[in-house]
């Protein structure tokens, strides 16, 4: 069992209350809900039984909410149950509404991964990867996407051709600029048939 060690109205909005467990904070509810279940400093309880009442008295409100942050732009799975996380909500409500989102087909890690990786110019495959990972998206949906995904040449001769503006045509420029793609994200085929485009001689690179 654990203990209620207290229950605090929230600052931004007054109608719910934050509920601390052992002296941290657990979720967030609706005062009422609160009122309705008892809930007080001092109370032993089941942290699964906070989670079954918010469960059954947020579940729609918490559904609303990420649906409303959706429509801003495509989410992870992970970016919408850590803004669920910050707005108090627990596991299992998170668990829910994931579910439902998935079920409406109002997530897909995939078609995220490829609308990013359509969406973003002037970044090889290993520089997307870390991008996509950082967004919490799932490791076999960058694979997929990535496997069907082509790196751009054209993109990279034209990076190329940008960073060497200017620049004497020298082997050691022209290396710089073959580790300047390698830094963009570009793999290594790619950044030496750049180079070939430019004119350089990559057979040392």
């Amino acid at each position: 069992m654990a203990e209620i060690t207290s229950i605090e109205p929230q600052i931004k909005d007054k109608t719910r209350c934050s509920v601390y467990v052992d002296g941290r904070f657990y979720c967030g509810i609706k005062l009422e809900v609160a009122i309705k279940y008892h809930l007080k400093a001092g109370m032993q309880i089941d942290k699964s039984r906070l989670d079954e009442i918010q469960l059954a008295t947020e579940k729609a409100q918490a559904l609303d909410k990420a649906m409303t942050h959706l429509s801003a732009a495509m989410k992870t799975k992970k970016q919408i149950r850590d803004f669920l996380a910050k707005k108090g909500y627990t596991e299992a409500v998170c668990d829910y509404v994931i579910e439902r989102l998935e079920y409406y087909k109002l997530i897909d890690d995939e078609a995220y991964c490829r609308a990013y990786i359509n969406s973003v110019k002037g970044k090889g495959k290993r520089a997307l990867e870390v991008d996509l990972i950082k967004r919490g998206a799932e490791k076999s949906a960058i694979s997929l996407a990535l496997e069907d995904a082509e790196e751009d040449g054209e993109e990279a001769l034209r990076i190329l051709r940008k960073y060497l503006r200017g620049k004497d045509n020298t082997k050691e420029n022209l290396y710089k600029g073959y580790k300047y793609l390698l830094s963009k994200g570009f793999s290594y085929d790619t950044a030496k048939s750049a180079l070939d485009g430019f004119g350089g001689d990559n057979e040392n690179y």
